[in-house]
């Protein structure tokens, strides 16, 4: 077995209300969230005192952070950013109220409508060292007030953003890495993006400090639970045992399109769409049957 993970997830993929998402990850025996969507709002746009008044909750029922799943950097690095930075502040004061460090985020999409993978743009041309430069530049203020204020900025490798492929995180990393800024490993993004993932990994490892735990396909990119795609899940997470790594190995289902595999019993039903409780315990079920092998 694994030694010194801790097992969390994204609770608003089980249901829009935080009790709904509780009331399941207490049947799981977890009470660790990464808090994106909760009451049907994002966290980032509730107030301090709104904040104080979800902690009093999930405090009564022993439920902690491990992060907050913010959309922080998810905008073009064409858009504004003043208003986007004051977003960032917010979201940082509402970490210290949530009282977790970690604030997951990104590095933009490009100028384009529409990227493609290699952080290419529609029109086919690669990123011009402009918009790397206003990546950077972006991406600094961020890690500077991060480590201002003590919180640690969790980038996370997605796709069509700049740090959609291994090298672009890297570059990434080399620039902002630290005590407030390190890297998540998302295997499902790195699939979609046409990114090997073992690859990936021999490249970033230094910097992770966080899992997302989600499988996909290079066929059509689509989501599967944990094992069943082409992202070595099962490869690296014992090279993260090896490697020492101890921390959260988040559970980001994305399965709600997912229909059940004849070889999976625990809720896949074929033909049948699941449920966000169903489809929580399915990619739950699949990593413990990964970890219960290392």
């Amino acid at each position: 077995m694994f030694d010194n993970i801790i097992l969390t997830g994204f609770g608003d993929e089980i249901d829009s209300l935080l009790d709904q998402q509780m009331q399941v990850m207490e049947k799981l025996h977890m009470n660790h969230i990464e808090m994106r969507g909760v009451d049907g709002r994002g966290l980032e746009r509730y107030s301090e005192a709104e904040a104080r008044e979800l902690k009093r909750r999930l405090d009564d029922r022993g439920f902690s952070l491990s992060a907050i799943g913010s959309p922080l950097g998810k905008i073009r690095i064409t858009d504004d950013f003043d208003a986007h930075m004051e977003l960032f502040r917010h979201t940082v004061e509402l970490a210290h109220i949530m009282g977790t460090p970690n604030i997951r985020m990104f590095s933009f999409y490009g100028p384009a409508e529409k990227n493609s993978c290699g952080g290419k743009t529609d029109s086919g041309k690669a990123w011009l060292p402009v918009w790397r430069d206003e990546v950077m530049d972006r991406l600094g203020q961020f890690a500077d007030y991060a480590a201002a204020n003590d919180v640690v900025l969790l980038h996370e490798n997605e796709k069509d953003i700049y740090g959609e492929m291994a090298a672009e995180c890297l570059d990434i990393l080399k620039q902002f890495a630290g005590e407030h800024f390190k890297a998540v490993f998302d295997f499902a993004n790195f699939v979609q993006a046409g990114q090997d993932t073992l690859e990936a990994y021999e490249m970033l490892k230094p910097y992770i400090a966080y899992i997302h735990v989600k499988d996909a396909l290079f066929q059509d990119g689509s989501v599967v639970p944990a094992g069943e795609g082409d992202g070595n899940v099962a490869e690296i997470l014992g090279r993260l045992k090896a490697d020492g790594y101890g921390g959260y190995l988040s559970i980001e289902p994305h399965l709600s399109e997912f229909t059940g595999f004849s070889s999976l019993e625990r809720g896949g039903r074929i033909g049948e769409k699941l449920s966000g409780e169903e489809a929580f315990t399915l990619a739950h079920d699949a990593l413990l049957r990964i970890l219960e092998k290392l």
